[in-house]
């Protein structure tokens, strides 16, 4: 009975959030309007002498993802006063899955048995919303697929051997790929193994990806862009829409929220995810270095033990006193320390050619092992807070995978539970080096001086201060020179904290006009058409340039 009661409660709860979501949207939405109302005459001559200008697609394509309808309407806006002719993409019920959903509100089985997902009526009318007052021109998905087009897809996505589905291309496009990584953030896990529903929500994401490069193909047979825009640039439906842009040539630019209050991250040509790991070198290692940079730099990483300057963290009220620590742990920072940090199982599953091992499970699993034939180090293994944090909790915890698969743990290792509130800093500064796979905490360690392994795709691989290995047989070189005889060198040291500068303060742009409401949430604050000309906001000047003239999406600010 009371888990019956517990699941009504948790339907009406959904519906509850769901329902507050779509009011604050809206009001965003209609003070945007009436902003245009009040300057109504002014924006239809920007709109008519914006009609010869470079055209671009925002391919928002989900209309209840708040933060993508609040960016891209007022990015719509600035690229219209620049001159540019601006046209959106936007999901009207056509596909059966995306990005929007996810296991915490709607149960699979209750999924499979609907054509479409319980958002999907609330995500048309508030995709509407957001950008139909605009006046610009909205492409449907539905009017781009054919019959053919939904015959076809349904019957791959049906017939199409398992195993095959993750590496599936489609009209030369990677729809596989994106598919399972669709699947694995639908379910919060690292991979579908015990997950009873698990092929068939795959199945689901399949289809879904083909119908959005169906209908992302005949948009593109019919009308040309000289550049797209929309958000994160991975999963379903931004990743197809991305590998479809990318095959026909036109120019592509991916943005996420990025740490900092009022930040975001741009790329070119590919989510952040891969552009953060390729960007070349010779666009910070340069930069003139003086002491305020290094002020800034150093103050704000130490802000991001707590978050004081974020508006994304994970750590919940966290404690330094390391007396309080060893006795916690049971372990005495006198002995020789080898730190590892994971990250959350199921995010931006995609394939890196540098990785050492398949994925992060089995490179635990392997350093474990490892560190089992070597009593003489103590590793400590941090999981990451995000697992119960995160905005999306992990389902597939480290722990629990770990422990199916390694039945009992030697003396010398010691596991951080997520929930723990022991500063992930504290503990690292006493490591002797720290071992990573793909967490952006390996940035700020390394701005420690301490030396970081890297065993999968961070983005600190290839900077020139951190040990990458590219195979296991690299990383038990590494592993058997351990402990490291000394800490990073001056010149290491210097281009960590060049590239945490330019990660932070270059990369990740300020956008003032969007502000935090409150964790995971942010609002528009405009009040006329002027604040969103050139020369107004340097980073929306910064940002704009770069959509329509491929100009590096980097802030010279201090």
């Amino acid at each position: 009975m009371n888990q019956i009661i517990n699941k009504i409660f948790n339907k009406i709860f959904k519906a509850a959030m769901a329902s507050k979501a779509f009011k604050q949207n809206r009001l965003q939405a209609q003070s945007l309007a009436s902003m245009l109302e009040n300057e109504s005459q002014t924006w239809e001559n920007v709109k008519r002498s914006a009609i010869g200008g470079k055209r671009i697609l925002i391919a928002t394509s989900m209309g209840c993802y708040e933060h993508g309808t609040l960016v891209e309407s007022a990015l719509s806006i600035a690229l219209t006063l620049r001159g540019a002719r601006v046209s959106f993409l936007l999901c009207d019920q056509s596909l059966p899955c995306c990005q929007m959903i996810k296991i915490y509100n709607i149960a699979p089985e209750d999924l499979l048995t609907q054509e479409h997902t319980p958002r999907c009526d609330e995500c048309v009318k508030q995709g509407e919303d957001a950008f139909q007052f605009l006046g610009l021109p909205i492409l449907r998905f539905g009017d781009w697929i054919s019959d053919a087009d939904a015959d076809e897809a349904c019957r791959l996505s049906e017939s199409l051997h398992i195993e095959d589905i993750p590496k599936y291309v489609y009209r030369e496009v990677a729809v596989g790929e994106h598919a399972m990584a669709g699947a694995l953030r639908f379910f919060a896990r690292g991979d579908l193994e015990d997950e009873p529903f698990g092929e068939k929500i795959l199945r689901r994401y399949l289809k879904a990806s083909m119908l959005t490069a169906s209908a992302m193909g005949n948009v593109l047979a019919k009308h040309r862009f000289d550049a797209a825009v929309f958000n994160h640039g991975i999963y379903v439906p931004q990743g197809i829409i991305g590998e479809v842009l990318r095959r026909e040539g036109i120019r592509v630019v991916n943005w996420n929220p990025s740490y900092r209050k009022q930040t975001f991250i741009f790329s070119h040509d590919d989510t952040y995810h891969r552009t953060m790991i390729t960007e070349p070198t010779n666009l910070w290692e340069r930069m003139p270095w003086d002491f305020q940079k290094e002020k800034v730099i150093l103050d704000y990483l130490k802000s991001r033990r707590y978050g004081t300057q974020d508006w994304i963290w994970f750590h919940d009220k966290p404690y330094e006193d390391l007396d309080r620590i060893q006795q916690e742990l049971g372990i005495d920072f006198n002995e020789p320390c080898i730190g590892l940090l994971t990250s959350v199982m199921w995010d931006a599953q995609l394939h890196y050619r540098s990785n050492a091992f398949r994925n992060m499970l089995e490179w635990m699993v392997y350093t474990i092992e490892y560190f089992r034939k070597r009593p003489d180090l103590k590793l400590l293994a941090r999981i990451h807070p995000a697992e119960i944090h995160g905005l999306i909790p992990s389902r597939q915890k480290m722990l629990d995978a770990i422990q199916q698969r390694i039945q009992k743990y030697p003396p010398n290792i010691t596991l951080v539970p997520p929930e723990s509130r022991i500063s992930t800093y504290a503990l690292m500064q006493k490591c002797n080096a720290v071992i990573i796979y793909n967490t952006k905490t390996g940035i700020e360690i390394s701005c420690m001086g301490i030396p970081v392994i890297v065993a999968g795709e961070a983005w600190i691989r290839g900077k020139g201060f951190s040990i990458d290995v590219n195979s296991p047989e690299e990383y038990l070189e590494v592993l058997d020179r351990l402990p490291l005889p000394h800490r990073l060198s001056p010149e290491q040291l210097l281009r960590a904290r060049k590239y945490a500068y330019h990660f932070f303060f270059r990369r990740m742009i300020e956008l003032p006009f969007l502000v935090p409401i409150r964790k995971h949430k942010i609002g528009l604050m405009l009040n006329s058409l002027r604040q969103l000309e050139p020369g107004v906001f340097p980073g929306l000047d910064v940002v704009c340039r770069g959509i329509l003239d491929g100009s590096p999406f980097i802030v010279e600010k201090y």
